[in-house]
């Protein structure tokens, strides 16, 4: 169970990150790579970790704990790799001994060797290249969505609901928000601060870090996971009222699945996974992962789109 711990202070201090954090996904990314997600299994198949950037396998682990200096939460890529590369040697050391196993390299980077941290930039670069500078724009358009989403359900039901949703199972109890997560753990903003920072990368339990501002981060899967996010479909929004389009948009107001909508509607799933892509494209519709099943949720943008039809 992680426990998040909150005084009124600290509730009235919970914010969302501004933009995704590049190095941050990175890390989430090259998890999911070793993880067995079937939402990722095409992503996987495609994505060649190859060169320099493989070293990041040997501190980057399925779980995504690995030593917590190797993905700052920062603005940018430069930003991020200064704030690596002037980690302090006794915490680097300390974090790779706690969290990797003690290959060559990894030895070498625990004694500040000047070639193993060069390497270990080299591979942060190549890897940022092969895996998030390609997919820039559907990151954003995932960070977006799930921003809008969770901003429209923080003023109209408030910060404790907003925070119960980000991921199943949650619940208060008192003033402490427990997530059902396999292990134990309790953590408090303790007036720094809460900001929260969806990942398209991961689909995995929460996690707890620290904001580059000096607040509690807590990172949480975004509603839409990257292989689900399509921006091709941006310019869609003028041919997208059809009457199937229509009555899919006035059918997830509160959420659908993909086969409830087609049961409802009297048309194959692949159909309303068609139509859905579109919907999703033209941001009037998140899609979300629970379990095995699919999930179609309205925006806000969608939302306005009905009231005013």
């Amino acid at each position: 169970m992680l426990r998040l711990r909150f005084t009124a202070e600290d509730l009235m201090n919970v914010r969302f990150a501004d933009r995704p954090a590049p190095l941050l996904e990175l890390g989430m990314a090259v998890a999911t790579y070793q993880r067995d997600d079937a939402v990722f299994a095409s992503w996987t198949r495609r994505t060649r970790l190859t060169g320099e950037a493989r070293a990041l396998l040997e501190l980057i682990p399925p779980g995504a704990n690995g030593p917590l200096f190797i993905d700052p939460c920062s603005e940018g890529l430069e930003d991020g790799l200064e704030t690596v590369l002037s980690t302090p040697p006794g915490y680097a050391r300390a974090e790779l001994m706690r969290t990797t196993r003690p290959t060559p390299w990894i030895r070498r980077l625990a004694c500040r060797d000047r070639e193993a941290w060069r390497l270990l930039e080299n591979a942060l670069r190549r890897a940022h290249d092969t895996v998030i500078a390609p997919d820039q724009e559907r990151v954003r358009a995932s960070f977006d969505a799930d921003l809008a989403w969770r901003r429209t359900q923080l003023a109209e039901r408030g910060v404790a609901s907003a925070l119960a949703s980000l991921y199943p199972g949650s619940r208060w109890n008192g003033t402490t928000l427990e997530i059902e997560v396999p292990e134990d753990s309790a953590h408090a903003p303790a007036g720094r601060g809460l900001t929260l920072m969806p990942s398209v990368f991961w689909t995995g339990r929460p996690m707890i870090g620290r904001h580059s501002d000096g607040s509690m981060l807590l990172l949480y899967p975004a509603l839409t996971p990257l292989p689900l996010v399509d921006v091709k479909a941006r310019d869609a929004l003028a041919a997208l009222l059809g009457r199937t389009r229509a009555a899919i948009l006035s059918s997830v107001t509160e959420g659908r699945t993909t086969s409830e909508l087609a049961a409802e509607l009297g048309v194959s799933a692949a159909s309303v996974s068609s139509h859905t892509k579109t919907l999703r494209g033209a941001g009037l519709i998140v899609t979300l992962r629970t379990g095995k099943a699919v999930n179609h949720v309205a925006t806000p943008l969608g939302m306005r789109l009905l009231r005013e039809h």
